[in-house]
């Protein structure tokens, strides 16, 4: 824990506390940034870190040492009286109507880090607390990068291109071969080839063909999953980290075309459509180099505007369906700022030292229905934002 970052982040912000607490592990983030072992947690506890002085705790008597890994004044309860009356004498200190930070989101419009419950954060309010969304405080202290995390994210980077090359090179090899391909299989491969490669892979891959390409978040099955054929339209959408505990991931998306005898180019109406989505992602990482260039903040929301703007200017834009890209760390959707004005309004700043994905996609469902995504990986550091893998120029054709 960086106990007198976060106090000094506090202050500049002109907050009065952090207030962290949990039961049965709900709260994830806290034990990050606390750099706390996971342990029993069948008590409720709480730890204040105000942005003057100490640090307090409030744990149960049965687990009382649940935060003793960390520094300040421990304090008990039992009984339910008792609190109560814990629970103000931990923020009695603060002054009047405090601002205090929790694991919070007004609307619950940031899930990923809305974790405390409506009941604990109405007891806030009612011991007079002022209840602010922590948010910006996780982006910087749960989401930056280490620079073993960035090192480790360009290993994995470089294993999951190979993979994504290989595994174009191997559709070819077996339609050729004659042999029976599906998406299933594919995905299989692509596991095994990035394990093999030291990788860890905790989700396997999206591999899907034509209108399941349409289909952001498809998962081919063991049994029944489609055929991979000359004529078809095949998405990779392929994440991996290397091991250990400073690893960011690698997450990126590419397309190919499964060409049949004699073919001579990918079809126009695919082509178009990625060329849309390719000039979509291109403007996403213009935003984000020329607003750090000229030394502005820039928020989520702002990169996902610029990005679905192209896509809408084409007369598209009822088909792109999600954000245009989310926070990545060292769990593949990590907890910094998405590139999201569409299915959230996320205002929290894009931090140096933070990594995320831009990915437009267009999913058509009209005719015969497919789907085209191009995914990179932007790291913003402090010379500016850095794609740290190849950009895909046209749909492969395999």
């Amino acid at each position: 824990m960086h106990l007198s970052a976060i106090q000094a982040e506090l202050r500049a912000r002109h907050l009065d506390g952090w207030l962290f607490y949990d039961h049965h592990h709900r709260d994830p983030i806290a034990y990050r940034v606390l750099g706390l072992p996971a342990q029993m947690a069948t008590r409720r506890w709480y730890y204040l870190i105000p942005a003057e002085g100490a640090p307090r705790k409030l744990v149960h008597r049965i687990e009382a040492g649940a935060l003793d890994p960390l520094p300040g004044e421990r304090r008990v309860y039992a009984r339910w009286g008792e609190l109560e009356a814990g629970l103000r004498g931990l923020v009695a200190e603060l002054g009047a109507a405090p601002r205090l930070a929790m694991q919070y989101s007004p609307g619950c419009a940031l899930p990923a880090i809305s974790l405390a419950d409506a009941g604990t954060v109405e007891t806030m309010r009612q011991l007079g607390c002022l209840v602010l969304s922590s948010g910006d405080l996780i982006s910087r202290f749960d989401a930056t990068w280490t620079a073993a995390m960035l090192a480790n994210h360009r290993l994995a980077g470089r294993g999951v291109d190979a993979a994504i090359a290989g595994a174009f090179a191997w559709v070819r090899q077996e339609l050729e071969g004659g042999r029976r391909l599906d998406e299933y299989r594919l995905q299989r491969w692509l596991v095994e080839q990035m394990q093999a490669g030291g990788l860890e892979v905790e989700e396997p891959p999206i591999v899907a063909v034509n209108a399941h390409a349409g289909d952001p978040h498809y998962q081919p099955p063991e049994q029944g999953s489609a055929p991979i054929a000359p004529g078809d339209l095949l998405l990779l959408d392929v994440w991996a980290k290397a091991p250990g505990a400073e690893s960011a991931y690698y997450d990126v998306t590419w397309m190919g075309y499964c060409a049949r005898p004699g073919e001579g180019a990918v079809p126009e109406e695919y082509a178009q459509a990625f060329a849309v989505a390719r000039a979509a992602r291109d403007a996403g990482i213009a935003c984000v180099a020329e607003r750090l260039a000229a030394g502005q903040k820039l928020r989520g929301y702002e990169v996902d505007r610029a990005v679905r703007g192209v896509i809408a200017a084409a007369g598209l834009g009822e088909y792109f369906v999600h954000r245009t890209g989310h926070s990545l760390g060292r769990e593949v959707h990590a907890t910094g700022a998405n590139l999201d004005d569409f299915e959230t309004h996320d205002e929290r700043e894009i931090l140096v030292g933070s990594g995320f994905t831009i990915e437009p996609g267009i999913y058509c469902p009209q005719g015969k229905p497919y789907g085209v995504r191009t995914e990179v990986n932007l790291y913003v550091g402090e010379g500016g934002a850095e794609v740290t893998g190849p950009r895909q120029q046209e749909i492969v054709r395999i």
